[in-house]
């Protein structure tokens, strides 16, 4: 049995020494892979955390202004809403005051039509007036003309008297 076992021995140490120098191998290949990769992840999970970081910086600094617009809204939110207050009350004595100036309005359509009579008479008078302007026209005209006939006469007239 001895010998059985130093032949067996000595036929798997040949296949040892193959799968030791394929494991060397293997285990070179591992390395220089893992170097590659070592030389890309490292750099990439450096560049990730460096982007996380200035994510969560923007998200913190969303955050952050989206308080202060709330806050800014609001208070605006209280000023607007004193501010309709206001508003309502002015549109309030604004309703009376167009009441008021309808009433007026009444007042004075019916006092107009008291007043169209009045316009017939001051079209008649008005007549009346152009009329009697046209005839002190005509007048003035015949005193040019009379004056103007009378005064060679008389101014011949007036050498001959002694006053």
């Amino acid at each position: 049995m001895a010998q059985k076992s130093t032949a067996v021995e000595q036929e798997v140490q040949p296949n040892l020494s193959r799968t030791d120098y394929s494991m060397d191998r293997l285990s070179e290949a591992f390395e220089t892979s893992a170097r590659r990769w070592e030389l890309i992840v490292y750099p990439s999970l450096f560049a990730f955390i460096i982007l996380a970081a200035y994510g969560f910086y923007l998200v913190f600094s969303l955050a952050r202004d989206v308080h202060y617009l709330a806050i800014s809204v609001d208070s605006n939110m209280t000023v607007l809403a004193s501010n309709m207050q206001a508003v309502s009350e002015n549109m309030t004595q604004l309703t009376g005051n167009i009441r008021t100036m309808t009433t007026s309005l009444n007042s004075i359509d019916l006092k107009v039509a008291t007043l169209e009579p009045m316009l017939t008479n001051m079209d008649s008078m008005d007549r009346s007036m152009q009329s009697m302007t046209l005839a002190t026209h005509r007048m003035r005209d015949d005193m040019s003309l009379m004056n103007h006939s009378i005064s060679r006469p008389m101014s011949f007239m007036n050498s001959f008297m002694p006053w």
